[in-house]
């Protein structure tokens, strides 16, 4: 009767069902982004690698994949541990996203020290740029004396001095703040996004970041 065809149309819909409960859904939505990820870093790093978009508009779309990647890893810790492990059971091709998004953790444009937008030629412009660099600076090493000390709280501040230093042009390539902050991020971008950096590494970093001011004040010769 009614009652069956009810029961079998249950136990039909039981058996489409992915998932059984709320947790285990938002992992299959999780898994579904994180597999958009990959596909979408991959077309950009190849986009890049041919000349079919410019730098800064790479740099922006790169450090938001980056950001969301790692907001996405600390979602999917639990059933998601390598990343790379998961782009091979799904048969993904992408060996320059797992790069970017594992490896590296920052644009090309940041890792290689090309200026994601060239300071313009007047004199306007760079000044710009080397007083949002300051700022940048102040407010990290701000910001930690306040203990905001998780990963994600460090990172987008780093990041945003690492930008901002290759935009000034008067710095020499192998300028030690740029190699100080490459290997905080680096550092940073291995951890998980939730913790916290220790007493002794945020001593080291503010130490880091003190020393690199200092050193991009006197190259300025300001």
């Amino acid at each position: 009767g009614e009652r069956e065809r009810e029961r079998e149309r249950g136990i039909a819909m039981a058996q489409v069902k992915l998932y059984t409960n709320k947790r285990e859904r938002e992992m299959v939505d999780y898994s579904a982004d994180l597999f958009a990820i990959l596909k979408t870093t991959e077309k950009l790093e190849r986009a890049y690698v041919r000349d079919a978009i410019g730098a800064k508009q790479y740099e922006t779309a790169c450090t938001k994949l980056l950001a969301q990647f790692r907001t996405l890893c600390t979602a999917l810790k639990g059933s998601v541990p390598d990343v790379t492990e998961f782009a091979r059971e799904h048969n993904m091709e992408c060996p320059a996203a797992l790069n970017r998004l594992v490896s590296s953790g920052m644009p090309a444009t940041i890792e290689h020290g090309k200026a994601g937008s060239t300071s313009g030629s007047g004199s306007g412009s760079s000044a710009v740029v080397v007083a949002s660099t300051v700022q940048y600076f102040i407010t990290a090493m701000d910001s930690l004396k306040l203990d905001m000390t998780a990963t994600d709280e460090v990172y987008p501040l780093l990041s945003d001095i690492m930008q901002s230093l290759h935009k000034v042009s008067k710095l020499p390539p192998e300028f030690s703040g740029k190699v100080k902050l490459k290997h905080w991020l680096s550092l940073l971008h291995s951890m998980p996004a939730s913790q916290r950096l220790s007493q002794e590494e945020v001593r080291q970093l503010l130490f880091d970041l003190e020393s690199s001011y200092n050193d991009f004040i006197s190259q300025l010769g300001m």
